[in-house]
């Protein structure tokens, strides 16, 4: 077995990303703080072929150079827009039709295990600040919420391992 060659990964240009056909998800980053985070999320949305991601409240844009260095020029190929009110937002999306869903710890929500996307629906998928998570006002407005099942002391992931973990658990499901 040997590794790939750059040559051999097939990769697609920017401007070639930017036409082809993106998975029905946005992602809502909801006052997230850090900025390595923000990188993350941009290069898994670049990955999975995500629509757009939503920069709300104090999340940071690009460009910065801590965003700039973790998405490892995702922040090119990805649309994003930067929306001040994340519940604003989230009124938006679901007027535009989006299932709105929040992934979050709470009571009534779903497993990620569970939880089955249909291929002609498009989704908001909130991901909230690393401390205070998503806020209340847009918890209120979701239509689904999904937790990630943990089985460890801590009953926490890192903001960028979970847009990772539900946008390929997403993908994965579609692509069925």
């Amino acid at each position: 077995m040997r590794k790939l060659k750059m040559e051999e990964l097939n990769r697609v240009s920017v401007e070639e990303f930017k036409e082809q056909e993106k998975l029905p998800v946005v992602l809502v980053l909801d006052n997230v703080r850090s900025l390595h985070n923000v990188g993350s999320a941009f290069r898994t949305a670049d990955a999975f072929a995500i629509s757009k991601i939503y920069l709300c409240g104090i999340t940071g844009t690009p460009p910065h150079k801590e965003i700039t260095k973790t998405a490892l020029g995702a922040t090119e190929s990805v649309d994003w827009e930067h929306v001040t009110n994340t519940a604003e937002l989230a009124q938006q999306l679901k007027a535009e039709g989006y299932q709105l869903i929040a992934i979050e710890q709470a009571d009534h929500s779903v497993s990620l295990a569970d939880f089955i996307p249909a291929a002609n629906k498009k989704y908001a998928l909130v991901f909230g600040n690393e401390v205070f998570g998503v806020e209340d006002e847009v918890m209120e407005l979701a239509d689904t919420v999904i937790e990630i099942p943990q089985f460890g002391t801590k009953h926490s992931l890192n903001i960028s391992v979970a847009v990772g973990v539900v946008t390929w658990d997403f993908l994965s499901k579609l692509l069925k």
